[in-house]
């Protein structure tokens, strides 16, 4: 399944190299669960580099991590977070704004204060998202994407979807304020997620879609959970909610029908005992083969 990963490292200073860059940022994020965070790791791994330890570690939610290696104060996150703590991009800017263009994330690596690396990671699109979209729209479903991301890399990535309205660059603690805005729209939303920073725009969600591959507390904020987390499995879990619950008025309807039809002929006398036994045992037999359809639809 794809997951993101590194694509670029770009050294503002000839005295880093780039296996220096993955040697500090590797390091620093090792100590996190965010994906993008792990693709940094899983970068420096796959070129054999040994990871330093960290003290005073510090997650940022939603922005980047800080801790401090020897007597270095690192800080690795996303142009946002740099520009708050007062580091400057600003001699870097079409740097970053060319790999934002190719639809990349890019975090930043300060030491001390000033910024020394570039590291643009691609989040590669699952296979099967563009389908799944085009799918939700043919069932009246509006997609729509709710990310960190910054805003160029997010339209980016929701042009190849086809996706129209996109919130970007929003911190995970508003991502449930996302949802409760679009609820405000008097919209049912339902909302998949597979991050930590999910959990409380999960719990938010008339319907919480959690994707197993993900991280647990998503996992347990779900209602529903795709093991396999392929976007398809969206598509499949709604047709399979609507046929279920078309099926349940469907027996409502027969259970209902039998009972009304049965009840008066047997309040004056007409209905023979050992009809009215064999008449309730074919209502649930209909019921229970009713159900069983369900198995044979193509969801």
């Amino acid at each position: 399944m794809p997951r993101p990963k590194v694509s670029d490292i770009v050294p503002l200073f000839d005295e880093f190299s780039t296996d220096k860059i993955l040697a500090y940022s590797g390091s620093l994020e090792n100590l996190s669960e965010h994906p993008l965070a792990r693709a940094v790791v899983n970068a420096a791994k796959d070129k054999g580099i040994t990871l330093k330890e960290v003290n005073n570690f510090e997650n940022i939610a939603g922005k980047g991590v800080r801790g401090t290696i020897g007597n270095e104060v690192m800080l690795i996150g996303n142009p946002r977070l740099m520009k708050e703590v007062g580091v400057s991009l600003d001699k870097h800017r079409d740097k970053i704004e060319a790999l934002e263009a190719q639809a990349k994330t890019v975090v930043a690596l300060a030491i001390n204060g000033h910024p020394v690396g570039l590291i643009g990671i691609a989040d590669t699109l699952k296979d099967d998202a563009k389908e799944a979209v085009a799918k939700l729209k043919s069932l009246n479903i509006e997609a729509v994407m709710i990310t960190g991301d910054n805003k160029r890399t997010a339209e980016a990535i929701a042009s190849q979807l086809n996706i129209e309205k996109v919130f970007a660059e929003v911190l995970p603690q508003d991502k449930a304020e996302k949802v409760k805005l679009l609820q405000s729209e008097d919209k049912k939303v339902a909302f998949v997620g597979d991050g930590i920073n999910d959990a409380p725009a999960l719990v938010q969600a008339d319907l919480g879609v959690a994707i197993g591959t993900g991280t647990d507390i998503a996992i347990e904020a779900g209602n529903i959970v795709l093991v396999k987390g392929h976007p398809l499995k969206v598509v499949e879990a709604l047709n399979l909610a609507k046929t279920t619950f078309k099926t349940i008025k469907q027996n409502m309807f027969w259970a209902f029908f039998y009972n009304i039809a049965a009840l008066p002929l047997a309040a004056f006398g007409l209905l023979n005992p050992i009809i009215a036994a064999g008449a309730m045992a074919f209502s649930s037999v209909s019921v229970v083969g009713n159900s069983l359809r369900i198995k044979r639809k193509k969801l």
